[in-house]
C-alpha cells in the first residue's frame, strides 16, 4: 500500500468539516451529536484514561473530564495535514488546536495542543468516522484545568 499526503480533494474537505463540526461540539460541551462523529468501537488513549475500546469509555472517561473545565477551543483547521489510503476507506487527521483552560486561582491560561484523528468509512462518499484519538496538550502546559461549564447534551 502506498500512503499518500496528495489527498482527493473531496476527501480533504470532508475531513475539514469533520473537524470544524467537532470543534463546535467541544467549545459548546455538546457531547451528544459529538458522537455521532465517531465508530461505536472506536479505540483510543487520553490523559484521564489508558487504551479503551467504544465510544462510550472515551466519552465518559475523557470528554466529561475535559470539556467542561476548558474554554474556546477550537480545531485550527489551517494546520490540517490529511492523508488517504489508495482505495479512499481510512484516512489520517493531524490538527492542532488552542484552547483556554482555568488555573486553580481561576485565572485563565493557553492551552495549546494537538491532535490525530484516524478515519474510516465503508464505501467512497460515506461519511467519515473517527476511528482513533489521540489528543495531547503542547509540552510544558498544565494538564489539569479547573474551569466548571454545565454541558450542553
Amino acid at each position: 500500500m502506498t500512503f499518500t499526503w496528495n489527498t482527493p480533494e473531496e476527501d480533504r474537505a470532508a475531513i475539514e468539516r469533520w473537524f470544524a463540526t467537532w470543534s463546535g461540539q467541544v467549545a459548546a460541551v455538546d457531547f451528544a451529536p459529538a458522537l455521532d462523529l465517531f465508530a461505536d468501537n472506536i479505540a483510543s488513549f487520553g490523559t484521564h484514561m489508558d487504551v479503551v475500546e467504544g465510544l462510550d469509555a472515551l466519552a465518559g472517561n475523557q470528554w466529561r473530564n475535559v470539556w467542561p473545565t476548558i474554554e474556546n477551543f477550537r480545531w485550527n483547521l489551517e494546520t490540517l495535514k490529511v492523508g488517504v489510503s489508495p482505495d479512499r476507506l481510512f484516512a489520517l487527521g493531524i490538527i492542532t488546536f488552542s484552547s483556554t483552560g482555568t488555573a486553580e486561582n481561576g485565572s485563565p491560561f493557553d492551552r495549546p495542543g494537538r491532535g490525530t484523528v484516524a478515519f474510516a468509512r465503508t464505501a467512497v462518499g460515506e461519511e467519515w468516522k473517527g476511528v482513533h484519538t489521540h489528543v495531547s496538550l503542547n509540552p510544558g502546559t498544565p494538564q489539569k484545568s479547573h474551569g466548571r461549564r454545565p454541558a450542553k447534551s
